[in-house]
């Protein structure tokens, strides 16, 4: 997180800041952290970034790295400046590098930081704080040097060895920077900076000397920095120093480091004058990492190349918040298949979060036939990449798809589907992203399951585990209607595989589904003769008839027998200016088991035959329950097994939502509900749950290496 270009407040108000981070720097810091085994997004420390984070740093599996900030802000206005990213990271309670609002409210402070160091017994140069050119001078021999009080970066710096020079460069610092002015003894002599990194305790890094040649004074100034002074300030370092020099000047750097209170990071600047008596400038809390930094170079001669000092500093923070010696090295050192598997997936989860934005993306509702063969086209690809290979004999071409990698038999068979089951006159929602969810087109019952899948099965083929474990996945195409055409391969494929993993939505509570209600839909229809308003009778009124039916008929749902009985809607076909003559009702029954299903139909056509009314009962559709087996408790004890290893949550539900699993046969394990935790399923308002996508995807890629093999 930094400061560069950023506009992002509510109003453009107080002092501005005049430190920018170059691009340049900020890509090579990113490119470190990614070359140290990181997720990295960069960030401006705008009103924004709570958003931003919260979006980027969603939960972590156990054993995954938490989230940091690596923190570069310099502010964006107002006093005080380095403190407003760290305060809002405590406020919300996110970790991050480098000192806390306190060291950095002190540390910007010139004054307070002396003070600080005369309390301490730190050798610091005498100085005064002026607040206009009307000042008197007291005792203050010169030359002195002048420095706004709260600005860094050398801004306003000026060595003068008169009254009028002095009071002239005290009425630029009012005028451009701050209200008070720090009037300081200047120290002639040599300048050098220690850089300090690490707490508990801190280190010192090779002392640095600036070489200022014989052109200008010598200082350090703002237009050096910014290599508009028309000279070239020259770093030496290791600095040729007396032995006892230096050790004594990276003394005082700890010392310092500690009195402001500073973590993690910081550079001292320091005076030697003509007796080799050292005199501390200041502590800037916030040094630069630019390449030809103070600090880099430092880090550089104590032995770190570029990366290894930007990741250092990271392992730093991380050891401050975590008490642990360094961030777990978790993509380079895993050494057990587990650990490498995991190490995969969490440090892919933004690209997992890509693929889902990719597939919501895809349009695929089930009357749209272009749309899901381009899904499927996508598809065969990705799983031919992985080395899974279509099964003829188990794909119909039109609404079921199967792939193995090693042949049907004895594999674990994965059962999703691809289209989204709304009406096309419904708007679709696009992909996006909140703090705990994702939102999009089907992410829960389709995208979010075939995404996870897909990146279970890259982890194991990425460490070369996969072609020896029999997987095949079956897809359908026609969840939205009912599963008509797909049932005889979802059968067929499903029962000559080992085991059956369903990838719908998981229930909330970190559930999977082991009963499932069945659904059987009917089709009521009436005929009867054109008669005007008001000339028919209870049996002539076709509609009245229809409604006081379904009415009646509903009245057999019971929870406690777990039946459900509800019209779905009415279509009628009349003549104009006459009542209906042809109606369709549309009746739902979910039900626990065949036997109460026969129950229920009786006792349906039992109502219907009460009145005499001629109607045709015809069965559209219909879904099996999948009900209690024991084999089905043994596979979720293998999985649960699995959960626990990985302190992941796992229990199991019911559902009254139908599901293809009732359709494997009674020979084959199956749990259902193993995709995500999914909220307002089969709506355009879908979301999933960030952390149940990788959840999921690591417990069915550590289920595979540990079981997959077992026949």
């Amino acid at each position: 997180m930094y400061n560069r270009s950023s506009k992002a407040v509510i109003n453009l108000f107080g002092i501005p800041n005049r430190e920018k981070y170059g691009v340049k720097t900020i890509n090579l810091i990113l490119d470190a952290l990614k070359k140290g085994g990181h997720q990295v997004k960069s960030f401006e420390g705008d009103k924004d970034l709570v958003d931003n984070l919260e979006e980027f740093m969603p939960r972590v599996l156990k054993g995954e790295r938490p989230g940091l900030v690596f923190n570069l802000s310099y502010g964006i206005q107002g006093a005080a400046r380095y403190t407003h990213v760290p305060g809002i990271l405590e406020m919300v309670g996110i970790p991050y590098l480098g000192s806390n609002p306190l060291a950095h409210s002190i540390a910007l402070d010139k004054v307070l930081t002396k003070m600080v160091f005369k309390q301490h017994g730190i050798p610091t140069p005498d100085f005064m704080v002026v607040d206009s050119r009307d000042f008197k001078l007291g005792k203050m021999k010169f030359p002195l040097i002048v420095k706004p009080r709260m600005e860094s970066t050398s801004m306003g710096l000026k060595v003068c060895h008169d009254e009028d020079e002095l009071r002239e460069a005290v009425g630029v610092i009012v005028d451009n920077f701050d209200k008070f002015v720090l009037v300081e003894a200047y120290i002639k002599g040599r300048e050098i900076n220690v850089a300090v990194v690490g707490n508990d305790p801190p280190e010192s890094l090779p002392v640095l000397e600036l070489k200022f040649g014989r052109k200008g004074q010598d200082i350090y100034t703002y237009e050096d920095k910014l290599g508009q002074s028309g000279r070239t300030v020259g770093q030496d370092c290791p600095a040729k120093i007396p032995k006892k020099t230096e050790k004594l000047a990276k003394e005082l750097a700890v010392r310092a480091f500690n009195a402001i209170g500073c973590y993690d990071m910081a550079r001292v600047d320091m005076r030697i004058d003509k007796n080799g008596f050292i005199y501390l400038l200041e502590i800037n809390s916030l040094p630069s990492l630019g390449v030809r930094s103070s600090y880099i170079k430092a880090s550089e001669a104590a032995g770190y190349d570029y990366d290894a000092a930007i990741n250092r500093l990271a392992d730093s923070a991380y050891k401050r918040y975590f008490g642990v010696p360094e961030s777990p090295a978790v993509i380079k050192s895993a050494s057990s298949m587990p650990d490498k598997i995991f190490a995969y997936l969490t440090g892919r989860r933004d690209r997992i979060e890509k693929t889902l934005e990719e597939f919501v993306g895809w349009s695929s509702r089930s009357d749209d036939p272009v749309g899901i063969r381009h899904f499927i086209d996508n598809i065969d690809k990705r799983f031919e990449e992985l080395g899974l290979t279509p099964e003829p004999d188990l794909t119909n071409g039109s609404s079921a798809w199967t792939w193995t990698n090693n042949g049907i038999e004895g594999s674990t068979l994965f059962l999703g589907h691809l289209d989204i089951s709304l009406k096309s006159a419904i708007p679709s929602q696009n992909f996006k992203k909140a703090p705990d969810k994702l939102f999009g087109e089907g992410i829960g019952t389709s995208r979010a399951p075939l995404a996870m899948i897909l990146w279970a099965f890259r982890a194991l083929k990425a460490h070369k585990v996969l072609k020896k474990i029999p997987v095949a996945v079956t897809i359908y195409s026609d969840e939205g209607k009912e599963c008509r055409y797909s049932n005889q391969v979802i059968s067929a494929s499903t029962g000559r595989s080992s085991r059956v993993f369903g990838l719908r939505p998981g229930n909330p509570g970190n559930k999977v589904i082991t009963r499932r209600r069945g659904q059987r839909k009917f089709h009521l229809t009436v005929e009867g003769k054109p008669m005007r308003p008001g000339q028919g009778d209870l049996k002539s009124d076709l509609m009245k008839w229809v409604c006081m039916k379904i009415d009646k008929i509903s009245s057999l749902s019971s929870r406690k027998d777990r039946v459900s009985v509800s019209g779905l809607e009415i279509s009628t076909q009349a003549y104009p200016m006459l009542l209906p003559n042809h109606a369709v009702a549309t009746i739902l029954v979910t039900y626990p088991n065949t036997r109460k299903l026969a129950q229920i139909e009786s006792e349906i056509k039992s109502i219907l035959d009460e009145d005499g009314v001629s109607y045709f009962l015809d069965m559209i559709s219909d879904r099996p329950p999948l009900n209690e087996r024991k084999i089905n408790s043994a596979l979720y004890r293998e999985l649960k097994s699995v959960a626990d290893k990985w302190e992941i949550e796992l229990d199991t539900d019911s559902s009254l939502i139908p599901a293809p699993s009732g359709l494997v046969p009674a020979s084959t394990p199956v749990i259902c509900g193993t995709g995500p935790i999914a909220t307002n399923v089969y709506t355009p308002y879908e979301g999933v749950d960030r952390f149940s996508v990788m959840q999921r995807t690591l417990l069915l890629a550590q289920y595979l290496l540990e079981f997959g093999s077992k026949n």
